[in-house]
């Protein structure tokens, strides 16, 4: 039985997955997909090498590694925040191809010791890059607070959609 005031879940179909079915607390997993994130016309991030978070409601949001990040585009944005899960997140300005987009990148650089293993990867709001997996653009997870990336095998319904606030 569903908790009362969750939405109910969209069907998934063949080769879909349902952010109903992820876990909470979130899990991280490898990714099968290569990405790619430009700015500008400039890719600023590139791997076969990424993680993912998955969670409850939300989108997968993807995680770059270091060392495939174009670094010379990036310099510290003020500000942090802290997850529950992840720890406390440095947020990043990346500047490329005649843009900037400040603190819309970011990454925990000592997380929690169940994400060791996220530390100093990277990721990125999609509605302020240009994202893709392999050759699909992806979409941004609904609002301006959450980082999701959505793509034609994740159904929802989303975390972010008006009146999610409590779920």
């Amino acid at each position: 039985m569903r908790k009362q005031g969750l939405p109910q879940p969209d069907p998934a179909g063949l080769g879909q997955e349902s952010v109903w079915d992820y876990p909470r607390p979130p899990a991280l997993e490898p990714a099968a997909r290569r990405v790619c994130v430009t700015l500008g016309g400039v890719v600023i991030a590139e791997s076969s090498q990424s993680v993912r978070v998955l969670e409850t409601s939300h989108p997968p949001t993807y995680y770059v590694p270091p060392a495939d990040t174009a670094r010379e585009y990036f310099s510290r944005a003020p500000g942090r925040s802290f997850c529950e899960w992840k720890g406390s997140a440095a947020y990043w300005t990346v500047s490329a191809g005649g843009l900037a987009v400040v603190g819309r990148a970011w990454s925990y650089p000592q997380p929690i010791p169940a994400f060791a293993d996220l530390a100093n990867y990277v990721s990125f709001y999609p509605a302020d890059f240009s994202c893709f997996l392999d050759d699909e653009v992806v979409r941004p997870q609904p609002g301006r607070f959450y980082g999701g990336w959505v793509t034609g095998d994740i159904v929802g319904p989303f975390k972010g959609v008006p009146g999610s606030e409590r779920w």
